[in-house]
């Protein structure tokens, strides 16, 4: 038989890794007997760990959540997945970087040397590139919506009411996604802009978001359309790059190499002039494939550098 701490670790990383276990089958496990595990259940819970006995011919338990926070246990890959999450918390735009630091600290000085190499590995600096959102507001907009509440908020110079469903983040960025209830349609909204009201407003009853995948619908509205998976605007060009040195700046565009210093280049954007802006910034000659209204918005830009690089003379 295990020593007692040995097994009671044993005992708790079962627990938590399931949300009701028998008392058979942890004895089973445990290779220890069903009064053995009863004895160990208490031991828990003077330690503090809140398990509820569940009744019945078989018994069970359950881990549950109590008013204070427990010492917790992780086996090593969760251990290793924690310690990434938090050291490259200041990069999901919410401003909790400083206290993910503490956090990572307090982890780290408790695991093993074999663990700490793996994340002491991760040497990275997260570059704030977007406005971070408070955390006091990122709870209150993520708990409306848990709750099934109307939200009010302000959001820039306007009020806005909205049914809140789901909280989505992109680039760095947080952005709730949310039933306009004055403008009677689906809206976008960066949380970072958001000042939440109180008191909230009544419950509703969930929406389902156009096609039925949050993902999806979120991405097409970035890309401003309301449905699909595509861009509004896509065009073909041929480049007098590698296309090497092209494939690292398209997003989701696709590059074909023609030749050792020729590509041809797929890409999509918002609009013609944005998606002529985007294909302009490689140092390349260009050659449209099409459609027509790519080379109308070249024309167009050409006209507007030119009548910039005039301007001064």
């Amino acid at each position: 038989m295990p020593k007692t701490s040995a097994r009671l670790l044993a005992l708790l990383s079962l627990l938590q890794a399931r949300r009701d276990w028998p008392g058979a089958l942890l004895a089973e496990r445990l290779e220890v007997s069903p009064r053995t595990v009863r004895r160990d259940i208490d031991r828990l819970r003077e330690l503090g760990y809140p398990i509820a006995t569940a009744k019945g011919p078989d018994g069970g338990y359950r881990l549950g959540a109590g008013t204070n926070l427990p010492p917790l246990l992780f086996d090593d890959e969760q251990a290793v997945a924690l310690a990434v999450a938090l050291r490259t918390a200041a990069a999901t735009g919410a401003d909790v970087a400083e206290a993910a630091v503490r956090a990572l600290n307090t982890i780290r000085q408790v695991m093993p040397a074999r663990l700490r190499h793996r994340v002491d590995a991760l040497d990275l600096t997260a570059v704030q590139q977007h406005p971070q959102v408070e955390p006091q507001v990122l709870m209150a907009v993520s708990a409306t919506v848990h709750a099934r509440e109307v939200l009010r908020f302000d959001y820039g110079a306007a009020v806005r009411r909205v049914q809140p469903h789901h909280l989505v983040i992109r680039g760095g960025r947080w952005y709730l996604v949310a039933w306009d209830l004055d403008r009677e349609d689906w809206r976008t909204f960066r949380v970072d802009r958001i000042t939440p009201r109180t008191p909230t407003g009544p419950r509703f009853t969930p929406r389902a978001v156009p096609g039925g995948d949050v993902a999806a619908f979120a991405a097409a509205r970035f890309r401003g359309v309301d449905g699909g998976d595509d861009w509004p605007c896509r065009g073909e060009v041929i480049l007098s790059l590698p296309a090497a040195e092209v494939a690292p700046f398209i997003g989701d565009g696709t590059v074909e190499e023609l030749g050792p210093d020729t590509c041809r280049l797929v890409m999509g954007s918002w609009s013609w002039p944005g998606l002529a802006a985007a294909i302009g910034r490689f140092d390349s000659d260009i050659e449209i494939i099409g459609p027509p209204e790519l080379q109308g918005a070249f024309a167009h830009l050409a006209r507007r550098y030119t009548q910039a690089a005039t301007s001064l003379s």
